[in-house]
């Protein structure tokens, strides 16, 4: 773990020491090279889950994946706010690269934690960069209100799973993950378990967002610069899925009778969430609500606490954090050039731009699960389990994904395809920087239709 760790922490001086001139290359050349090193654990050496054990962390297949989109992230994040920085005072370029490597830092630590204070702490230390980075670097006026949304919003949430983990520690005496799977069963039965129960999980429900408590999430993403946008996506609402499926296994005898209101507003948020992304005309509005849908879908897999549930949702949690974090800097190409996220105003932007137009096509079509792409493979495992479950569930999931489908393409048309609107008189062309980062974005969904059993977890 030390060994990505360490250097992690080591690009924060490199940033402060680095010339000017090459700043971002010293940056960017430094984060793939741990990205790469990511690679050492995918071989497993124990016959245990766990492998990689320190004293405080360690990893599974669980984290690992998680682990890994999080290291790749940095690199594309870099890449993508070169262009939009370049103008800054040098003190804030350096500033603004210090948050997203501390991001990074604190999403391994919390991760691959063992110690669940320890997650429970990185989980809570992820927001003061994020906050930073949207109050300090968005667009508009308004970053301040969504920067007191996301900051209240997560606080309220996070706050009984303090109380919670506390009296966790007090009943069962230890509060590491290696143990808690092998303790005994609790006897939950009375009123004050069942908001036990309640005060584990809504810190993560907000987190993922469910819907009813995803105000915060739009936002935070439409204000937020492109980095902060694609760590959000991509990452920090995967936090709520990761602590969930942790939790489970604590929660067991109260889950079935309880999880219950939560799984219906979750599936009728799929649908709802999927309506609102129909009618907007805000570009990185509607890439927001989509992520909610999705998220709907892994909240469901997780609470059924099936092994094709749980597989699934990890599934999609990854094919998801891609594809999102790539229609996010799609959107900012097209902002870059035409200064609007009113999809009205940059429509016809094929006959310019054609190359651009190929990975709006690709990542549309990775957005509304085609076959081959992991995306499919998640959300058929999810929607399996569920009919396993009810039967009445497949109006809802089959509803969803239809929508899911007309959205996508309304996104693709609206930004793409017709006339070149009169405005448009001079526009940048596509540069190899973009390209590039679109490919690095696409590689890992690719490389993951060939090899899917890297995302399969413990459970296969």
């Amino acid at each position: 773990m030390l060994k990505i760790l360490i250097p992690t922490i080591m690009l924060i001086p490199t940033t402060w020491f680095t010339p000017k001139k090459w700043l971002w290359s010293f940056i960017l050349t430094h984060s793939i090279i741990i990205a790469s090193t990511t690679m050492m654990w995918l071989i497993w050496s124990s016959e245990v889950a766990w492998s990689n054990l320190n004293g405080l962390m360690a990893t599974d297949p669980l984290s690992t994946p998680l682990l890994m989109l999080t290291c790749w992230l940095l690199p594309l994040m870099t890449l993508a706010s070169q262009n939009h920085m370049t103008n800054e005072p040098e003190n804030r370029q350096r500033l603004y690269i210090t948050l997203l490597i501390s991001l990074q830092m604190f999403l391994i630590m919390a991760f691959s934690a063992t110690e669940l204070i320890l997650f429970y702490i990185m989980f809570e230390a992820t927001l003061v960069p994020t906050l930073l980075i949207i109050t300090r670097w968005g667009n508009q006026n308004e970053r301040l209100n969504a920067g007191t949304y996301f900051l209240f919003y997560t606080l309220a949430g996070s706050l009984p799973l303090l109380i919670a983990l506390l009296m966790l520690q007090n009943k069962v005496g230890s509060m590491s993950m290696l143990m808690l799977q092998y303790s005994n069963p609790m006897n939950l039965a009375s009123m004050s378990d069942k908001l036990w129960w309640f005060g584990c999980l809504v810190a993560f429900l907000v987190k993922m967002p469910l819907y009813g408590m995803h105000l915060w999430l739009p936002k935070a993403h439409v204000e937020a610069p492109i980095a902060g946008s694609m760590i959000l996506a991509a990452v920090l609402l995967k936090l709520g899925g990761y602590g969930m499926m942790r939790l489970m296994i604590i929660l067991e005898p109260l889950s079935k009778q309880l999880s219950y209101p939560f799984m219906i507003l979750a599936l009728w948020g799929i649908i709802m969430t999927g309506l609102i992304c129909l009618r907007q005309n805000d570009l990185k509005s509607l890439i927001a609500y989509s992520s909610v849908s999705h998220m709907g879908l892994v909240t469901t897999g997780i609470l059924i606490q099936t092994p094709w549930g749980f597989t699934g949702a990890l599934i999609l949690m990854i094919a998801h954090g891609l594809t999102s974090s790539a229609l996010f800097c799609l959107a900012n190409t097209n902002y870059e050039r035409t200064h609007s996220r009113t999809m009205v105003l940059a429509r016809g932007l094929q006959i310019v731009l054609p190359l651009m137009t190929m990975w709006w096509f690709i990542t549309s079509l990775a957005n509304m699960a085609l076959p081959p792409s992991p995306n499919l493979m998640g959300e058929l495992m999810i929607i399996t389990s569920l009919f396993n479950w009810s039967k009445w569930t497949l109006i809802m999931t089959g509803l969803g994904v239809l929508i899911t489908a007309t959205y996508s393409l309304y996104l693709f048309l609206m930004t793409q395809r017709g006339s070149l609107t009169k405005h448009l008189v001079k526009l940048d062309p596509s540069h190899s920087r973009e390209h590039l980062l679109m490919t690095l974005h696409l590689i890992p969904l690719i490389f993951l239709i060939m090899k899917p059993e890297l995302l399969w977890g413990w459970l296969f």
